[in-house]
């Protein structure tokens, strides 16, 4: 790569001095003073110097040399090129101006001090003209001279050719997104896209003070970071930055210097460019107070996200592990506290009627949990964390919520009877539509407390009528009725046990006093007469009376779950 460099130098070097012949050399009068510029040479004549730059001539009369034969100008703004076209300048060779060099001639004037002063015509005026007729006379122009004063600074900005830059961008910006004069409307986003951030960060100040609509300045904030994001590496759009201690703080400056242009109007962005914003400040380990600007403003416009939208927050590059789930519990939860703010300024009760918003985010939450249940690194608690921010009353019906529970138990077989019920908290099986409830009923991997719900639910209906069916003290009963059933359930089940193992051994001992008096016991048998019960049988019958499924339980494993369990497609985070 070195090598590559220092042969592409030689070659610039080379040809700049080839050119310089060309119009040097043709002089009949040979050359008496070097001018060197970095690693370059021009054999050039003092008098044709003088003539045009002040500078040289201060140069040539205050030097202690008798005879100076050699400049060096290596410092001069532009380099190699700038200062050739200056020569030619003074040669009065003819040179082409253009909006990508007419910063750098301009700032090369001055340090050459090639002014109106010392010739009429001369370079700093050309320049200058060229800037006010022709270069900042448009959009486009303006922003290529700006973008040309990345390497001038701060000579640039000395000379107000920054200022200047911005201020033609920042009108034509703002008139063209009020009054778009092509197509398509936005085509100066792209424009402003390609500054570096110091100066666009000035346009987007300067159109703020102008007073440009949040959505307009929207609109070029959003274009420029998918753009400059969109050229971070692809190693730093991967979990591996998260386990690394060196990232490149040049990336995480320009997202924070981002963060920190967004317009005050929360609302004026989109949910999916604000998520893919706050995925890559995860990833670069943007600082909390980036971090946290952004979760606000995805909360405030939460009710327009979608599932994609939160799994872009969670998912890792290879989209089996999770990468940020606190984000997602703290955005869900900045929503529904902005929500409880409204319920209580309208005065109204948030637990028992939530506006449409609030509905449409807890469906998207409950969808969300059905995607990310599979990930054996998601616990109980976070599961249940997110699940229990909806308020209850956001789930007209709680089938979603099934779904995604019956997900997680599936993904997680291990987890014992009590674990099972802590997942299962999060549901109310009394408000699961009538399919779901069959399900349910036939689901193994329910505890038995939820099935039992989803079963007194429809007797209670069958009872009470379709009319009364939500009757809320009739629900409450039920409710009360269940937990008394499924402690005397689990009593009887542990007893049963326990008898069982008693009449095992009971049957052993009378198996082995059988076989030793067979014969006389045939004897003594023959009467036919009906049998005693033992005290086992009597026992059971009793025990029996108390299960109220007493006739035998529903075999399920026959049954289609009917619920979609595969895990997420691999998601690929792109900023573009």
């Amino acid at each position: 790569m070195a090598a590559a460099s220092i042969k592409s130098n030689n070659n610039k070097i080379s040809l700049a001095m080839e050119r310089t012949g060309q119009w040097v050399f043709s002089q009949d009068i040979p050359t008496d003073v070097v001018v060197a510029v970095g690693e370059v040479g021009f054999n050039l004549h003092k008098f044709m110097l003088v003539a045009k730059s002040n500078y040289i001539r201060k140069l040539i009369l205050e030097s202690k040399a008798p005879d100076l034969a050699r400049i060096d100008l290596s410092d001069i703004p532009g380099g190699v090129e700038i200062f050739e076209k200056a020569a030619k300048f003074c040669y009065g060779v003819n040179f082409e101006i253009t909006v990508h060099n007419v910063a750098a001639l301009r700032c090369a004037a001055d340090y050459l001090q090639m002014t109106d002063k010392y010739s009429d015509g001369n370079l700093a005026g050309r320049t200058e003209d060229f800037l006010s007729q022709a270069a900042l006379t448009s959009l486009s122009g303006a922003v290529v001279v700006l973008k040309s004063c990345e390497d001038l600074l701060p000579v640039a900005e000395d000379l107000k050719i920054v200022q200047r830059c911005v201020d033609v961008a920042t009108v034509k910006a703002c008139n063209e997104a009020n009054f778009p004069s092509r197509s398509p409307p936005n085509w100066w986003t792209e424009e402003l896209s390609i500054l570096p951030l110091p100066f666009f960060e000035k346009i987007i100040q300067a159109m703020k003070s102008r007073g440009a609509k949040p959505l307009t300045l929207a609109t070029a904030i959003v274009t420029y970071a998918e753009r400059s994001l969109a050229s971070i590496s692809p190693q730093h759009l991967s979990p591996a930055p998260l386990r690394q201690q060196s990232l490149n703080p040049a990336h995480k400056q320009l997202l924070e210097s981002i963060v920190k242009l967004l317009p005050s109007d929360k609302t004026a962005l989109p949910i999916n460019f604000l998520c893919r914003l706050l995925r890559t400040g995860t990833l670069l380990r943007a600082s909390p107070g980036s971090k946290a600007e952004l979760e606000k403003r995805v909360s405030a416009v939460m009710e327009h996200a979608t599932v994609d939208d939160l799994l872009v927050l969670s998912f890792t590059s290879d989209g089996e592990s999770l990468l940020d789930l606190e984000s997602v519990r703290r955005v869900v939860s900045g929503f529904v506290e902005k929500e409880k703010s409204v319920a209580v300024f309208n005065a109204g009760d948030f637990e028992e009627v939530c506006s449409a918003a609030m509905q449409r985010v807890a469906k998207t939450v409950d969808a969300y949990l059905g995607e990310v249940a599979t990930c054996g690194e998601l616990s109980i608690s976070k599961f249940n964390g997110i699940a229990n921010l909806a308020p209850k009353a956001a789930r007209k019906v709680d089938d979603d919520l099934y779904r995604a529970i019956d997900i997680y138990l599936k993904a997680h077989p291990n987890l014992d009877e009590i674990e099972r019920e802590k997942v299962c908290s999060a549901m109310d099986p009394l408000k699961l539509s009538y399919e779901a409830r069959v399900h349910a009923s036939q689901n193994k991997r329910l505890p038995l407390q939820i099935t039992l719900h989803a079963l007194y639910y429809d007797q209670l209906k069958l009872r009470s009528g379709p009319d009364q069916g939500h009757n809320t003290k009739e629900a409450s009963t039920t409710r009360a009725q269940i937990q008394a059933d499924v402690s005397l359930i689990k009593e009887n089940e542990d007893l049963r046990a326990e008898l069982l193992r008693m009449k095992m051994l009971v049957t052993e001992v009378h198996q082995g006093k059988n076989q030793q008096g067979s014969s006389s016991s045939a004897t003594k048998g023959g009467g036919g007469g009906a049998r005693r019960p033992t005290f086992f049988s009597s026992v059971s019958k009793k025990l029996g009376k108390l299960n109220p499924f007493k006739n035998g339980s529903k075999d399920t494993s026959n049954i289609e779950d009917g619920v979609d369990v595969t895990k997420p497609k691999k998601r690929r985070f792109s900023i573009s």
